[in-house]
């Protein structure tokens, strides 16, 4: 590669690093004073940044880049107020770092803590969603720790404009500048060099499509949480309340289909079948011109048919797919057993919803579907860090180690021991 831009991609690395440093001992104050000034730059921007979001829009629409992924990258007056009130709602939170985790004192008179601290130094590899620039900086920022953005070239523009607002945010609270850093290229190489930075990168998070994430989990020699893919699933039980089976399905796919924890995989129990499904295909063919294209199963077909309701057959690859789009696989299962079952085998263990009146199939449901998250008689779509109470997020994770579900402040913290002591020695 090109030796420069690895020097580059190194000196930007060390800053990153050096500033990480600082940052981990910086009062809360300044850290919030920081993002204040963030959140009403973002606003005092808003003209500004819809501009340069209307580039990337202009060269996402020209590279043929698809109706969700487009919905992915736009800003907009609203979706930039969000963001900024996500960043308030950041700096409401409590600072994590040096929350005592445990207290032991030894026989021997030590006195033995458990600290939070941050991590280090953050990599962010994301692509389309502009605001992950900010979600991302803020969350990384409160939780000290430095950030290394690599947004994808179809939002260079709008991401550029956003980190030089983060900048100035910084040096306002005189906090480093390099504590958070765009990777001024969208060239792979850059990329590639990053991914080898262990000594210095002490986390990456890939946040996009599945090829995005293979590739730096098999690439990379520093530790990476991954934000994966969201095959999502809505259970309707046979002990469902169908008034409230329908509205919960049509908000699960069609709020937001383009959204990691929108349903993509409906299961209707046998009992309730012939009932169930033609009322939720109704539902959901009402909810917007168009309707949702309904990819059925043998059993689901035949009712549908029976009911003179659209539908299309569906393939063995639909049942694990993260269609991001106005399109529902349907399977019938006869019993909680296989939804179960169905669930752990075909989802990506991100956020499944089961609607039952029965309480105790619910219990066994949650406590037997691994996901990361698991609902009871509501909608997969509450899966974000906002609604979850923890400000912006970084992202939903389904790994099982460190941090799994929506990562909040306190997941971008790891731990250390600090130990008293009045002169011991060991024996």
């Amino acid at each position: 590669m090109d030796t420069d831009l690895a020097v580059t991609i190194r000196q930007l690395a060390e800053a990153a690093r050096a500033a990480s440093l600082r940052l981990a001992v910086a009062s809360t104050q300044a850290k919030n004073r920081a993002l204040l000034a963030l959140a009403e730059t973002i606003e005092a921007s808003i003209p500004a940044l819809i501009a340069a979001n209307a580039k990337d829009l202009d060269a996402g629409r020209s590279a043929g880049l698809s109706a969700a992924l487009l919905d992915r990258l736009t800003l907009n007056d609203s979706r930039i107020r969000q963001m900024a009130q996500g960043v308030r709602e950041i700096v409401a939170l409590p600072d994590p770092v040096g929350t005592e985790l445990e207290r032991t004192l030894r026989p021997n008179g030590l006195v033995i803590r458990k600290l939070r601290v941050p991590i280090g130094v953050i990599a962010i590899i994301y692509e389309s969603r502009p605001n992950v620039t900010i979600d991302c900086a803020a969350l990384c920022l409160k939780s000290g720790n430095a950030t290394i953005l690599r947004g994808g070239k179809e939002a260079f523009h709008s991401n550029t404009a956003l980190a030089a607002l983060i900048a100035t945010a910084l040096a306002s609270a005189d906090l480093p500048a390099t504590a958070v850093q765009l990777v001024p290229t969208t060239d792979r190489a850059a990329l590639n060099t990053l991914l080898k930075l262990n000594e210095l990168i002490h986390c990456v998070i890939p946040r996009g499509g599945e090829a995005l994430i293979r590739f730096v989990t098999e690439n990379s020699s520093i530790p990476v949480i991954k934000h994966y893919k969201g095959v999502c699933f809505v259970y309707v039980d046979r002990a469902a309340d169908l008034a409230m089976a329908e509205p919960l399905l049509v908000n699960a796919k069609v709020q937001r289909p383009s959204a990691c924890n929108a349903a993509e995989q409906l299961l209707v129990h046998r009992a309730v079948a012939a009932v169930a499904l033609p009322r939720l295909a109704r539902a959901l063919q009402s909810s917007r011109t168009g309707g949702v294209e309904l990819r059925c199963d043998s059993a689901s077909a035949a009712i549908l048919s029976a009911a003179g309701l659209p539908h299309t057959a569906a393939t063995a690859e639909d049942y694990r797919t993260e269609f991001l789009d106005y399109i529902l696989a349907v399977r019938v299962v006869d019993s909680l057993d296989e939804a179960i079952a169905t669930v752990n085998r075909d989802s990506s263990s991100h956020s499944d919803t089961i609607v039952t009146a029965d309480e105790a199939a619910a219990r066994r449901f949650q406590a037997e579907v691994d996901s990361a998250t698991v609902y009871w008689n509501a909608s997969t779509r509450f899966t974000d860090g906002f609604e979850f109470g923890l400000g912006a997020e970084i992202g939903i994770s389904t790994d099982r180690l460190h941090a799994r579900g929506p990562m909040g402040l306190a997941e971008l913290c790891s731990y250390k021991f600090v130990i008293d002591g009045t002169g011991q020695v060991r024996g």
